[in-house]
């Protein structure tokens, strides 16, 4: 069998569980999973999971991760939870914000 996993990441942080807080279907929601979506591809291909909650739809889920401001995006896994509010544009800042460590240029090509 085939070993899946991204080589350079320790093994705690293997699997990444993402929640993406948004309020309908507005330029900025739209934009955080845009940006989101694009730092997983680059940064933990094959290894993330991303959950998008409309707090349109279901407005009492946005007590359970103390929800004060959307778009916010929560990392669930790997713990502690994180949070970052915005529309996660700055790459460096979603990065330093989740704790992600870039696989360096060499390791990716190999990958």
């Amino acid at each position: 069998m085939k070993n899946t996993k991204p080589k350079g990441r320790k093994e705690d942080q293997d699997f990444w569980e993402l929640r993406l807080y948004v309020a309908g279907h507005t330029p900025k929601s739209l934009a955080a999973f845009a940006n989101l979506k694009k730092i997983c591809e680059e940064h933990l291909a094959g290894c993330y999971k991303i959950e998008i909650t409309d707090l349109l739809e279901n407005p009492t889920l946005a007590k359970g991760d103390q929800i004060l401001a959307i778009p916010t995006l929560v990392r669930k896994l790997p713990e502690p939870v994180r949070k970052i509010i915005g529309d996660l544009s700055n790459t460096e800042r979603v990065l330093v914000g989740l704790d992600v460590r870039p696989i360096a240029v060499e390791e990716r090509k190999k990958a």
